[in-house]
C-alpha cells in the first residue's frame, strides 16, 4: 500500500478555491462590521463636536447679551450729560447763542 503524501496547504486551497462564494461573502461581512465601527466612531466625534458648539454658541449668545446691556448703560442720556458739563465743561448754549441752518 503506497500512499503518496497528502499535501494539506494544497488541499485547503482547492477547498478554498471550490468555496470561493463563502470566502468572498465572509470578507465582505468583515469589511461590513469595520464600516459599521467606523461610521460609528465618527458619528460619535461629530456629535461630542456638535455639543461643544452648541455650548460655545450659548457662551458667545450671553457675552452679546452682556454687551447690549453694558452699551444701553453707557449711552444713557443722564450719563451722556453728566460727562458732559463735569468732565467736558460743556454747557447748553444760550437761545440768542444758537444758530439755524438751513439747508435748499
Amino acid at each position: 500500500m503506497s500512499q503518496s503524501p497528502l499535501n494539506l496547504p494544497q488541499i485547503v486551497l482547492h477547498d478554498i478555491w471550490h468555496h470561493k462564494w463563502i470566502l468572498l461573502l465572509s470578507v465582505l461581512v468583515v469589511m461590513n462590521g469595520v464600516a459599521v465601527v467606523y461610521t460609528s466612531h465618527v458619528t460619535r466625534k461629530l456629535i461630542t463636536q456638535w455639543d461643544q458648539l452648541l455650548q460655545e454658541q450659548d457662551r458667545l449668545d450671553i457675552e452679546w447679551r452682556n454687551l447690549l446691556l453694558e452699551e444701553q448703560s453707557q449711552s444713557e442720556h443722564s450719563r451722556v450729560t453728566r460727562i458732559a458739563t463735569k468732565e467736558l465743561n460743556m454747557t447748553r448754549p444760550l437761545p440768542k447763542e444758537e444758530v439755524m441752518i438751513r439747508v435748499k
